[in-house]
């Protein structure tokens, strides 16, 4: 994709500030609703859920910590501390790589994938109420396509935020 050229005389349409401003204002209002409801129905954040869901879609239900930080879109450390939090919380634990002893990997438990389906009902709920039930299919689908071509082909982890 060619490189935007950015020069002091450059300035955005008003449909483009609209675009831009809905994109980041729908995300801050999605993203502080769906943390408010998770934590008041489930003790959770946000984030939490998105990590539990990405370790659930796995097949033996755990990423490399370095893997699972890239797909939230956290640093290493940022990742370590979460983990660590709900570690404590017993959502989820943490193995050494038996072929590398720098790397670890988060793992699922059962008491996190039982949160993670009762989270998962009211993620869906308000997803649909405050996005998907104003939107059209059409609409739905032509903002998925918009979403694909505007990320890298490396950004596209957060297929797995349903």
């Amino acid at each position: 994709m060619a490189q935007a050229r950015v020069t002091p005389s450059s300035s955005l349409t008003t449909d483009e500030v609209r675009a831009w401003r809905g994109m980041l204002r729908t995300h801050a209002a999605l993203t502080k609703a769906l943390d408010a409801e998770l934590e008041a129905a489930h003790g959770l954040l946000l984030t939490s859920y998105e990590v539990m869901l990405l370790l659930a879609d796995e097949p033996d239900e755990r990423m490399r910590m370095s893997d699972l930080a890239d797909a939230v879109l956290l640093s290493r450390s940022g990742l370590t501390r979460l983990v660590d939090r709900m570690a404590a919380e017993g959502l989820l634990s943490r193995e050494t790589c038996a072929s590398d002893a720098r790397g670890a990997f988060a793992c699922l438990t059962q008491e996190g994938s039982e949160r993670l389906a009762a989270a998962r009902r009211t993620h869906h709920v308000v997803v649909r109420a405050r996005f998907l039930d104003l939107i059209s299919p059409q609409e739905q689908q032509m903002l998925g396509a918009c979403w694909e071509r505007v990320l890298a082909p490396g950004d596209s982890e957060g297929a797995s935020c349903g």
